[in-house]
């Protein structure tokens, strides 16, 4: 019967659920689900991370290549993420270009490297204005089940921390840059910004982390970033209903919570690998 019902009324079917303040999956309001992540998997990459937020499954590879600055940013380097959402992860994507989603999300994650300065580009500025490092960061979700962005936000956190730079001089006699494989860097982490989602369902019930059913369902969509510092790195609301400035506020602490538990999860696996190796 319950199976039936999910089907015909999938809508009655949750809100049965949020009148008893629980979600199908078992879950209170404002619970996350289990989060997983390894790191430095991808032996090809400079950094790498693999992240599953209950079924949500996002990795993330970093190649370093060296470039020219910019003409107006000739003392900085640059970082440059890109979403993936192939048909593999979801039968909701198609084959082809990157769709709005993925476009939408390449750009969130860009929006939150720049506001939450996680890198300070000048440190990936080699020789003024002739050399620099560009992080190509790309990420591809294997699996779909909601809440992409938290996902995304963690796996590239957690690979940008796992990144490992050769060591580059400038030759004095030839003047072309000499790299250096065997000696090798870690990037220097400035902010953590960590990203919490949730959806509203009939305009007034908040749930964190949803599920791909859940924000089918939902009447909006928000994900609010936090670094360590409790400093507010983006808000993010794709339309949808409008929410009161208590709500607001109910996620913004939800958020920094989460930060917190993320931050030790990746400090947590990163000392785990150090130690191993």
């Amino acid at each position: 019967m319950a199976a039936g019902f999910k089907t015909a009324e999938p809508l009655e079917y949750h809100r049965s659920f949020l009148r008893e303040n629980c979600r199908p999956d078992g879950r209170e309001l404002s619970e996350f689900r289990t989060t997983t992540l390894n790191i430095g998997s991808i032996s090809t990459a400079d950094g790498s991370a693999l992240v599953k937020v209950g079924n949500t499954t996002v990795i993330c590879g970093i190649k370093a290549e060296l470039t020219n600055p910019t003409v107006e940013a000739p003392g900085k380097g640059y970082i440059v993420p890109n979403v993936d959402l192939p048909p593999l992860c979801s039968s909701r994507f198609r084959p082809g270009p990157p769709g709005e989603q993925a476009q939408a999300a390449s750009q969130f994650i860009a929006d939150v490297i720049e506001s939450s300065e996680v890198i300070q580009t000048e440190d990936l500025c080699i020789d003024r204005g002739k050399l620099c490092w560009v992080l190509y960061c790309d990420l591809m979700c294997l699996d779909y089940d909601g809440n992409v962005l938290d996902a995304c936000m963690i796996a590239l956190l957690a690979a940008l921390k796992n990144t490992q730079l050769p060591e580059v001089t400038i030759s004095t006699e030839t003047s072309t840059p000499v790299v250096n494989l065997e000696k090798r860097h870690e990037l220097h982490i400035h902010k953590h910004p960590v990203g919490a989602s949730f959806c509203v369902f009939d305009d007034s019930i908040l749930i964190v982390d949803p599920t791909a059913e859940e924000e089918s369902l939902s009447t909006a969509e928000l994900t609010v970033v936090t670094d360590e510092k409790d400093r507010l790195c983006a808000v993010h609301k794709p339309g949808g209903t409008s929410l009161s400035g208590e709500k607001l506020q109910e996620c913004i602490s939800r958020a920094t919570a989460r930060q917190r538990e993320i931050q030790k999860l990746i400090n947590k696996v990163i000392h785990s690998v150090k130690t191993a190796q």
